[in-house]
């Protein structure tokens, strides 16, 4: 029973860390069809999100399954429970990389604003948080995790930056209306994809120290 347990954590294992590649890999290309204005490349995302959605849906059930099988305690049930939370944040990142695309679709057709920068550095903190906060959960390291967490002023500061930018550029030129509005949602977008990683990292710190840190970022120290 137990070796039958031990390996059905792997597989869960082997499938939260699948979905976090997929995951971060739809990030990246979403951005990357905005640089190259790629129209193919931001529907190629938009039509992989059901691959990911099939895969959470999968995570889910072998979550439960073993939660009901083997009635796990303690740590292992932390875990199993963790990654339930983690699978449901790492979709909803998923469907912000297709809002992304729908975005890139917009003003595809369009001539950019300016040389894009900043929002491909943003996208480049996004797809490492999700990287780490992923690997924090499976190595089970809490100091990885704080790290993800103390990244996230990095992100909305950066996010602000692109914000005031464009809004400048609205107000010196009203007819770039629709690319400066695009630009604004697709750096929410990447701030708030920061966000859900965020909340990857308060499960891992709880599911290894069974300590709360959400809305206490003192307690990160």
């Amino acid at each position: 029973m137990e070796r039958h347990f031990d390996e059905a954590l792997q597989e869960l294992h082997k499938d939260i860390l699948k979905i976090g590649v997929m995951t971060e890999e739809a990030i990246y290309k979403s951005i990357e069809s905005l640089k190259n204005r790629d129209k193919a490349q931001a529907q190629a995302v938009i039509d992989n999100d059901d691959k990911i959605d099939e895969l959470e849906l999968l995570i889910d059930e072998r979550c439960i399954d073993l939660i009901a099988r083997y009635q796990p305690m303690a740590g292992d049930l932390r875990f199993i429970t963790t990654g339930m939370k983690i699978n449901a944040e790492l979709e909803r990142i998923a469907d912000i990389s297709v809002d992304i695309c729908q975005r890139v679709l917009e003003i595809a057709d369009k001539p950019l604003l300016k040389p894009l920068i900043d929002i491909p550095k943003l996208s480049g903190i996004a797809q490492n948080m999700v990287r780490d906060s992923i690997e924090a959960f499976i190595k089970k390291d809490a100091d990885l995790a704080r790290k993800v967490m103390l990244t996230d002023p990095e992100a909305d500061k950066l996010r602000n930056m692109i914000v005031d930018e464009l809004v400048e550029l609205l107000k010196k030129d009203s007819k770039s209306a629709e690319r400066a509005v695009a630009l604004l949602l697709i750096a929410r977008y990447l701030e708030r994809i920061c966000d859900h990683t965020t909340n990857i990292a308060e499960d891992v710190i709880y599911m290894v120290e069974a300590k709360v840190v959400k809305h206490h970022p003192e307690s990160l120290a």
